[in-house]
């Protein structure tokens, strides 16, 4: 194995033991590295810590602002109408967080007849922590946790958001190597954790990316998406639904995404395992590939997608009760969540749907699958 970069890091305790894994076992794929990073049960970043707010490492959108989340849950609402409001329904949210979001959907929605009524509140969380948190936001509503989708039903329509969830899924590193490619892997080198490539080879599922790439171009690979995904698509397409996903990324991986956050700065992601959180980008694109039988819309930008929604004739009803700081955090939650400069184009929104029934609202654009 040919080493690439040395990156130097903290000796965290999973820094260590993943030196003695690499050590007793061979070098770890970037997959691999992240998923231990995440979810290793006494040191992974998620299963040790609420990393949300300003306290944390990071902020996401429900927590900038409850538009967020009331719009999604309008227009899933919208979705549920449209499709002849079934009896009975899955609310269902992956990786929600603190429950910020699914809270602002419950809230704005109350007044959608029926809707309340016929839904069951379904969570996908593996984390302790947050289940907690989630658990205090939703009181007064009857919820069911799962550690994964195949824990959500399989005999309902399911209407589902995922915001922010899949970056966080591990990926693969491939460098196209002439008509092959060799995979990044995490090492150790005088006992630190570095960067090395494997030798070349030739993946299934990169063939169809030689055609759109060159020499030296890197791609990611999220092989737990496909399952997640095709999960998702079976329970829409056999019982009905639909599914708004949110995330930052493009219609097709390129380039290296990887990063590494702790205390709302970005770090190198080797430095301190365990205690950053990981994400990389979204491939839209192969998300959409794997929702076989479903419609997928085309990319809508954040912004586009929540402008369509009202968020700012919502902004302005809000805005009445309003004054001194509470009143300026409210006019820079908007921008940051609308503009193109902020995340109103760096986030992404795509919709899953049946061939039969309409896009959600927001969503105008349709590709068969």
């Amino acid at each position: 194995m040919d080493e690439t970069q040395d990156r130097r890091a903290a000796l965290t305790p999973l820094a260590q033991r993943l030196a003695r894994r690499i050590a007793a076992s061979g070098p770890l794929t970037i997959a691999d590295y992240m998923a231990e990073c995440l979810l290793h049960p006494e040191h992974g970043y998620y299963t040790t810590r609420d990393p949300l707010g300003a306290s944390g490492d990071f902020t996401t959108a429900p927590e900038i602002s409850q538009m967020f989340g009331e719009l999604l849950g309008l227009c899933l609402a919208q979705a549920w109408i449209d499709q002849g409001a079934p009896a009975r329904f899955a609310l269902a949210e992956l990786g929600p967080g603190r429950g910020t979001l699914m809270a602002d959907c419950l809230r704005a929605t109350r007044g959608v007849a029926g809707f309340h009524d016929r839904a069951e509140i379904h969570l996908v969380e593996a984390s302790p922590a947050l289940r907690a948190r989630q658990e205090a936001a939703l009181r007064g509503h009857v919820v069911q946790w799962h550690e994964d989708v195949a824990g959500l039903p399989a005999d309902l329509p399911l209407f589902l958001v995922a915001n922010e969830f899949f970056d966080a899924l591990p990926v693969r590193q491939f460098l196209r190597d002439g008509e092959g490619w060799r995979e990044r892997m995490v090492t150790t080198r005088d006992d630190r954790l570095a960067f090395a490539l494997a030798p070349p080879s030739r993946p299934a599922a990169l063939d169809h990316r030689l055609a759109d790439t060159r020499a030296g171009d890197l791609v990611e690979l999220r092989p737990a998406a496909d399952p997640i995904i095709a999960a998702i698509a079976a329970r829409i397409g056999a019982h009905g639904g639909a599914a708004i996903i949110v995330d930052y990324g493009g219609a097709r991986s390129l380039g290296d995404t990887l990063q590494a956050v702790r205390g709302h700065r970005r770090e190198d992601v080797l430095s301190s395992p365990g205690a950053a959180d990981l994400t990389a980008h979204v491939d839209f694109g192969a998300l959409c590939d794997a929702a076989e039988g479903l419609v997928c819309t085309g990319l809508t930008p954040q912004g586009v997608l929540l402008e369509r929604l009202g968020i700012t004739e919502r902004a302005r009803v809000l805005v009445r009760k309003m004054e001194g700081p509470g009143l300026e955090a409210h006019i820079a939650a908007h921008r940051r969540l609308t503009h193109p400069e902020e995340m109103g184009t760096l986030f992404q929104a795509l919709a899953l749907h049946p061939p039969q029934a309409p896009p959600p609202p927001g969503f105008n654009m349709r590709t068969e699958r």
